[in-house]
């Protein structure tokens, strides 16, 4: 579905200068092969975006200290294209030239259409696609047998599609990569008052690479999933985060030995995921699996500043708030 659309869309925009739009990636229980509940499968992809002709995008880390993880935002800066010799005589350049072409290719340019203050604006990137999405159905095959909804959302495109027998959701981001590494900035949300100009860092694609290397790794009838799927769906209920399971499973996988994930063990793999989270909740302190993680598979590429961070503590909060550890604590 994601290869068709990007597929009818980069057609669409070949004459523009919106963003270029990429090879959609998969991430997300969906794609590790694990779901933490019987409820609709939803789908999470993110679709990369680089800068159409004559732009350039610039990211700028976002300093506040007051906002929780790492965030950035996207200048988007005009390149100059103005004629040398070795380029021939017919380049226009966008930023000393800005009205003439516009005026030749009828287009304006990005900065006009999906930034707010020259930043790449979330909310306007989100409808400029589902207006395109929108547009651009009928020309998918996949219309003739699915009937498509777009749901309401400010910071990602979320489509449900049914059939007479299923329905399944996919929920769109868009995101920037990072120095050719599996590390993007994405549309993500990072609470109920994230500026529409801050794109946060994702981890999620790498972990998705992670789940993907243990799968060539470990045995063929491994239970790690069954593991990560059990334990998500039971200690969702007692208001542990999913991310804080999966975070723990990806630790022990990354350090227990792959035969001992064969499903003869699988009470034992209960046993050390519950007890690594018992120890973590006394000791208020569960690191980060992505940030600074020394120990990853060589085909998980991280930026520099990413591979020198210290390990985040994921438990931070239970640390500054001594209520939630005992909650915790009572809950586990």
């Amino acid at each position: 579905l994601m290869d068709n659309l990007t597929s009818v869309l980069r057609r669409v925009l070949g004459r523009t200068f919106y963003p270029m739009l990429q090879q959609a990636i998969g991430f997300g229980s969906a794609f590790e092969g694990w779901t933490a509940s019987e409820e609709e499968v939803t789908y999470r992809v993110l679709v990369p975006l680089t800068p159409p002709l004559g732009h350039i995008f610039y990211l700028e880390r976002d300093t506040d200290r007051q906002r929780s993880g790492r965030n950035f935002c996207i200048r988007v800066n005009l390149e100059c294209r103005c004629p040398r010799e070795q380029q021939g005589a017919n380049m226009l350049c966008f930023l000393h030239h800005p009205d003439v072409v516009r005026g030749v290719t009828g287009q304006p340019n990005l900065l006009d259409t999906l930034c707010t203050s020259s930043y790449l604006d979330v909310k306007k990137t989100v409808r400029w696609f589902c207006a395109l999405l929108r547009a651009s159905w009928q020309r998918l095959p996949q219309s003739r047998s699915w009937h498509l909804v777009l749901l309401p959302s400010k910071r990602s495109c979320n489509l449900r599609l049914t059939n007479s027998q299923e329905s399944f959701q996919v929920r769109v981001l868009f995101g920037v990569q990072r120095h050719g590494s599996d590390i993007f900035i994405s549309s993500r949300s990072r609470g109920a008052h994230t500026p529409s100009t801050m794109w946060p860092e994702t981890y999620s694609v790498a972990e998705t690479k992670f789940f993907r290397h243990m799968a060539r790794q470990a045995p063929h009838d491994s239970s790690h999933l069954k593991c990560l799927q059990l334990l998500s769906g039971v200690l969702a209920r007692k208001d542990f985060s999913i991310h804080t399971i999966k975070t723990i499973i990806m630790h022990l996988l990354n350090t227990v030995p792959v035969a001992q994930w064969h499903r003869r063990y699988f009470l034992l793999q209960l046993s050390d995921a519950l007890e690594q989270l018992r120890i973590s909740l006394e000791e208020k302190h569960l690191e980060h699996f992505i940030v600074g993680n020394q120990r990853l598979p060589e085909e998980i590429k991280l930026p520099p500043d990413i591979q020198r961070a210290r390990p985040p503590n994921l438990f931070h909060g239970l640390v500054q708030d001594p209520a939630a550890h005992s909650q915790a604590m009572q809950a586990y």
